[in-house]
């Protein structure tokens, strides 16, 4: 059987499998190592008790002839697409316009299939390697010039720019994939960068693919959650969102991506009409105990799902002011889960390890999210409060010896 080129142009391996393979590595010489990990951004306390429960009250429901359910309906409950629109959007977008699935990053993957091999695609630089993984398995990479793929733009998002993305001669695209909270930097878009991005898009007819999956992490009342805040997105832009991190579901698997009525192809078809389609082929809906889960999550477990995104949120801001009390230069882990941590000039490589050798911490080097994410590191704020406050105190010892 031939070899997809496609296939064959991916680099190296896909990041996160990469830093486990040097984790295990490293255990196999000192298998005593304590390993603290704040690299893959899963979360680690337990769900929300009465979301918990109505997860198992559903599945103890399956094993009953009267209350047995098969398959749902193909765009997920309506009950809890309600929800996602009353509870997360205020009524900004339609419950017929969400689309339930088994996650944001199967979502992100599939949306490829409706701008097809020829689209141009843009990602933020730094970014979250999916996006370009998924872009180059669809045939709108090209080839591999050593930095990146010739047929991908790359938006420089730099403490320069403010990391907001450099659209500077960015003419030529078709899809821009917009990640805020942003993932590795922290970084969240503000109500006035947002609305130059729309209306960016709106001029050139670049559709928005907004990865809103942090979006609960913001705390800032002045900073958007969602592109449609922004008049005129609903024509330029999708937005995908997850209960990964909302609810910690990362091991459940849930998540929504919203297509307006009104973002059309050029031809005027519906892109809505069009993405019925591949949910139809590849999911056919998503699993039934998980959007119990997830409508407890928005319903009776709301509160107790706050008290899990503040304490996660703290636990960001622990690691990020004990950065900068050492003298690193930090951004991120006010509004965001995770810590983008500076150090100009070094291989972030190197610094991945050192930081797992010297002080037993599991990080992510930013290279791995693109050329710009050079010299710096990623420290995930998913983890319990005593092992982040000891990570704290092996950063500390580290950078003051």
């Amino acid at each position: 059987m031939k070899r997809r080129i496609e296939m064959a142009t991916l680099q190296g391996s896909y990041l996160f499998p990469e830093i486990e393979k040097r984790k295990n590595a490293y255990l196999v010489n000192y298998p005593e190592a304590p390993l603290i990990s704040l690299g893959v951004g899963d979360t680690t306390e337990p769900l929300p008790t009465l979301v918990a429960e109505a997860m198992g009250e559903y599945a103890r429901g399956l094993g009953a002839r009267e209350s047995y359910s098969g398959y749902g309906p193909v765009e997920g409950w309506i009950s809890l697409r309600e929800a996602i629109a009353d509870r997360l959007y205020q009524g900004r977008v339609a419950p017929d316009e969400i689309f339930i699935s088994d996650g944001a990053k199967c979502d992100l993957g599939r949306l490829g299939l409706l701008f097809g091999q020829e689209a141009r695609v843009a990602v933020q630089d730094p970014a979250y390697p999916a996006y370009v993984d998924a872009s180059v398995i669809m045939g709108q990479g090209g080839t591999f010039n050593g930095r990146g793929y010739s047929r991908m733009r790359y938006l420089s998002c730099t403490p320069e720019n403010g990391f907001f993305p450099d659209l500077e001669g960015a003419d030529d695209i078709d899809v821009a994939i917009i990640c805020s909270p942003n993932n590795p930097t922290g970084a969240v878009l503000k109500r006035e960068e947002l609305e130059r991005l729309v209306s960016w898009a709106r001029q050139r007819r670049v559709t928005i693919v907004y990865d809103a999956a942090y979006a609960a992490y913001i705390a800032d009342p002045d900073l958007p959650r969602s592109i449609y805040e922004i008049g005129g997105a609903h024509e330029v832009a999708i937005e995908v969102g997850s209960f990964s991190k909302l609810a910690g579901f990362t091991g459940v698997r849930l998540g929504w991506t919203v297509v307006p009525d009104r973002l059309r192809y050029e031809d005027g078809r519906s892109v809505q009409a069009d993405w019925r389609r591949p949910i139809s082929a590849y999911l056919n809906g998503p699993s039934n105990i998980a959007q119990a889960g997830g409508l407890a999550s928005l319903r009776e477990g709301w509160g107790e799902l706050q008290e899990g995104i503040a304490f996660y949120r703290e636990n960001a801001l622990i690691l990020r002011r004990r950065l900068v009390e050492l003298g690193v230069k930090v951004y991120g882990g006010s509004n965001a889960p995770f810590v983008w941590a500076h150090f100009p000039g070094r291989n972030s490589w190197e610094l991945f390890d050192q930081l797992l050798s010297k002080a037993h911490l599991v990080t992510t080097p930013g290279a791995g999210f693109g050329p710009a994410g050079e010299g710096f590191v990623r420290l995930s704020a998913f983890s319990s409060r005593e092992r982040i406050e000891e990570a704290a105190g092996r950063l500390a010892a580290l950078f003051e010896a």
